[in-house]
């Protein structure tokens, strides 16, 4: 009988195990700086925001009233929308002040006074 003798391969280096991980790694990378550090940084001015609201500022909520603040507590705002007409409103829904959204629009110009 004759029988046939396959070369065996040639011992292959042993791949290092941080290459597999490498892409997961890059996407969370690009994830953490174009999606998470803005929205963090977006919720913190947010915060920021809110924490100063005093009164007389006046602010748009998340449901589109626009309106003078004439009253705060630790989670309530008081809205004056029309003359004599107020409005409570959950201080977690005061998305904007009204100058902030009004110097937003590019066809008016915003001066700021001191």
């Amino acid at each position: 009988m004759t029988s046939l003798a396959y070369a065996a391969d040639a011992a292959s280096p042993a791949a290092n195990p941080l290459t597999g991980f490498l892409p997961m790694i890059l996407i969370f990378v690009v994830f953490y700086f174009l999606l998470i550090r803005p929205q963090q940084k977006k919720a913190k001015a947010l915060q920021e925001f809110l924490g100063n609201l005093k009164k007389g500022d006046e602010v748009i909520t998340g449901g589109g009233l626009h309106g003078k603040i004439t009253g705060l507590t630790d989670s309530v705002v008081t809205l004056e929308i029309a003359d004599n007409v107020r409005v409570k409103v959950s201080r977690q829904y005061i998305l904007s002040s009204a100058s902030a959204a009004a110097c937003s629009k590019p066809d008016q110009s915003c001066s700021t006074s001191s």
